[in-house]
């Protein structure tokens, strides 16, 4: 299995009371597979979401990647484990505004070589997905400069910069007009398939998470797998 979390709890406290986000979320999910899971808003999706991929450690439980336990990992371990082997595009885009569009694509390879100036092989590489995504031609302007659909598209080059074995994607379209999202899906599923990635989404959207091989439902921070699809 590829990726696996048994159990997982998340609590924040908020001035004298605690609110619990998830409450005991497991699941599995294969190499090669899409999978969404679907909430509303403040279902905590965002939340598993972190807590899958070692942004946000869990208040009780455990997340394997590999067989591997994800949060028994030294956190500088677990910063390379996330730079090789995971990729991330977020509803916000996340790009850092000083950088060019090629540089932001650039960064997974120069966080995995621990910052050393970026190899031509690994510009070379990042010249080609700009290429798939359809902007090399702005590869020289900084993201303030960009659409949304483009900076979107180039969150999608820069996940894919490492060849990562799972792809993490939070409301990867939320923040754009439906021509636009369905353009930058269509970028993001072909590319998967191409690569034989894995995909692990969350989203409010249905129609994207049929998209999607497989889909469950969080519900008040628990996963419903009556549904599943």
């Amino acid at each position: 299995m590829l990726l696996s979390a048994r159990d997982i709890r998340r609590t924040y406290r908020m001035g004298k009371r605690e609110v619990e986000v998830l409450r005991g979320v497991s699941l599995d999910v294969k190499q090669g597979e899409t999978l969404a899971i679907v909430g509303a808003s403040g279902s905590g999706k965002s939340t598993l979401l972190y807590g899958l991929c070692g942004l946000d450690t869990p208040t009780s439980g455990e997340v394997l990647f590999n067989g591997q336990s994800v949060y028994g990992m030294k956190p500088a371990r677990r910063a390379q484990f996330r730079a090789e082997s995971l990729g991330f595009v977020f509803q916000s885009y996340q790009l850092l505004p000083e950088l060019t569009v090629l540089e932001n694509v650039l960064m997974p390879a120069m966080a995995r070589a621990r910052f050393a100036k970026p190899s031509a092989d690994s510009i070379a590489k990042a010249t080609a997905l700009l290429e798939t995504v359809g902007l090399m031609e702005r590869a020289t302007h900084r993201p303030l400069e960009l659409s949304g659909g483009e900076q979107q598209r180039t969150a999608l080059a820069r996940a894919l910069m490492n060849d990562p074995e799972l792809i993490l994607a939070d409301e990867p379209t939320g923040n754009l007009d439906s021509k636009t999202g369905d353009r930058v899906l269509q970028y993001l599923f072909d590319l998967i398939k191409q690569k034989q990635q894995t995909l692990l989404l969350v989203t409010h959207n249905e129609e994207l998470a049929d998209r999607c091989s497989r889909k469950l439902i969080l519900r008040d921070g628990v996963l419903d797998f009556n549904g599943e699809g």
